[in-house]
């Protein structure tokens, strides 16, 4: 698993952010519950000692899940590509086939997709069929409801 995550400046900023806050907020406040849980006498039917277990336990599984993605990244500055074609950080507006609504996506990676931002995942079936593509070119992608069609209308890099 010591591949690299393509991310952009933002994604990478975001892990970051969210691991400073687990180590330097979370653990101290979990550390903490767990000290009074344990003055209140019995551990083995400490309900309060139980859920303070579980969450350090879920906390420093996401810190070790964000200190590896962090160490595997591959921050790609989205400002200094341009081009023709699809790749990594292009944001894309597209023509649904079938509604002839317009729609943008910037193509970003796992840990920052929201689609209903904007933002879809590289490893999406879209991103994939749109990597290496260019204006005009028509892309076909299986989903849950069907076949759907899209025409490339824009290829920005922003």
């Amino acid at each position: 698993m010591n591949d690299k995550v393509p991310m952009t400046k933002a994604g990478y900023e975001r892990l970051e952010e969210e691991l400073r806050r687990l180590k330097g907020v979370e653990r101290p406040a979990i550390v903490k519950a767990i000290a009074e849980a344990r003055e209140h006498g019995d551990l083995s039917e400490n309900a309060e000692y139980t859920a303070a277990r579980e969450r350090q336990s879920f906390n420093e599984g996401r810190i070790q899940e964000l200190e590896s993605k962090i160490s595997r990244a591959e921050i790609i500055d989205v400002s200094a590509l341009s081009g023709n074609t699809i790749k990594f950080g292009a944001s894309v507006t597209l023509i649904d086939d079938d509604t002839d609504e317009e729609i943008t996506y910037q193509i970003v990676g796992e840990d920052e997709a929201n689609v209903k931002n904007g933002l879809l995942s590289i490893t999406s079936p879209l991103a994939r069929a749109l990597i290496n593509k260019t204006i005009g070119d028509s892309v076909e992608v299986k989903t849950p409801k069907g076949d759907k069609g899209f025409e490339i209308l824009k290829i920005a890099y922003r």
